[in-house]
């Protein structure tokens, strides 16, 4: 038997369920964005696998689409990268910066890649192993408090870099409230970063992520830094969805059964049947990264799923690797050994999804399991 490589998870054959990944979505939506923001450059933010879809597939067709800069939180994430890209024009930043110790600053240098300093003891660090010679991007706080160099700090940073005549190759913030779209903490941002820039003539910038992308102040700078809408979540929270669904997940029904009026399903008896009811039972949970809290009961409104062109609700509780499925309102053919359910797509989104789950589609996403089938079209 042909065993499917780690990317595309067990066989066919075998899997519970299948992940379906459309690269031609993902490039058309990284195309509208890079529509929407020009003339800034659209680069591409592929940390945490692909956020979930694959590294190596996704940027691989990005860059075949003309994307030419990609973000990761890691070195390691970088290096894989680069070995999925090669020796090209790629650029790669890596969000989180230096460790200390040279160790990955020698990582950096290694694989090629940018890091993201975010603080004057990194840059010292990256001026002594590099002499200044190598690039890399600052990242300045303008009200995240996460990561970043103090906007009281930036002078002492240009007289850093002064002195070891070297400058940036890109200057950096992040939004806190993008999706917000009248927070006025973004307009405090821009205010904030546009100080530094000042500090920095003639130096590219960007702040934009998907959500700074859309905002009225267009605040794309030079570049702009699109994750999450790439992947197909909604950058405009409370708006039409600009973006194509790039995920599918579909499970083939395990066993059906009918129940009457008055039991129950799933562990500790959370969901009782209102009326004799259809019973599905699907072959995914939270093993699989799928959500327990989606789960449904008589108490809490949960996850869908769309059997047979309707959507059902689940009944009981998300188990670690089986979901029951409510589908008395199904069509007959539909609700059958065999016949697929799907649980994520066009009709039930990330977005749909997270909300439902008390979460957000990112981590959604970012939890896509290993167990499912996966297949890369477009």
């Amino acid at each position: 038997m042909t065993r499917a490589n780690s990317h595309s998870g067990p066989p066919l054959a075998e899997a519970q369920a299948i992940l379906t990944i459309d690269l031609g979505a993902l490039c058309e939506n990284w195309r509208k964005l890079r529509d929407h923001s020009a003339p800034a450059e659209c680069a591409a933010v592929v940390k945490a696998d692909a956020y979930g879809i694959g590294t190596e597939p996704a940027v691989r067709a990005l860059f075949d689409a003309g994307c030419r800069t990609f973000f990761v939180a890691h070195a390691s994430e970088g290096a894989r990268v680069r070995a999925a890209l090669g020796a090209n024009d790629a650029r790669i930043f890596g969000l989180n910066g230096l460790l200390a110790g040279d160790g990955i600053a020698e990582a950096f240098v290694l694989h090629g890649l940018r890091p993201v300093i975010g603080s004057l003891g990194e840059l010292k660090q990256w001026l002594a192993h590099t002499s200044g010679r190598l690039p890399f991007a600052l990242h300045f706080n303008t009200g995240m408090n996460r990561l970043g160099i103090e906007l009281q700090e930036a002078g002492a940073a240009r007289d850093m870099l002064r002195a070891a005549n070297a400058q940036p190759e890109l200057l950096m913030s992040h939004f806190v409230s993008s999706e917000v779209i009248n927070d006025p903490l973004n307009q405090s941002q821009i205010d904030g970063f546009a100080h530094v820039r000042e500090m920095f003539p003639g130096i590219a910038a960007s702040v934009a992520n998907s959500s700074g992308i859309y905002l009225g102040q267009r605040p794309h700078f030079d570049l702009v830094r699109p994750g999450y809408a790439l992947y197909g979540g909604n950058p405009t929270p409370g708006l039409p969805n600009p973006m194509r669904s790039v995920v599918m997940l579909e499970a083939p029904i395990i066993q059906v059964r009918t129940i009457e009026a008055g039991e129950t399903a799933g562990y500790n008896a959370q969901w009782t049947a209102k009326r004799r009811s259809r019973l599905a039972t699907i072959g995914v949970g939270y093993a699989d990264g799928f959500p327990r809290a989606a789960m449904n009961t008589d108490t809490k409104v949960g996850a869908q799923a769309v059997v047979g062109g309707v959507i059902c609700p689940f009944a009981g509780r998300v188990s670690m690797d089986l979901i029951v499925i409510d589908v008395t309102d199904a069509p007959a053919d539909s609700t059958v050994p065999g016949a697929m359910v799907e649980l994520l797509g066009k009709t039930i989104t990330v977005d749909d999804l997270g909300a439902r789950a008390n979460t957000i589609g990112y981590e959604i996403l970012t939890g896509l399991g290993r167990r499912y089938h996966r297949r890369y079209v477009g």
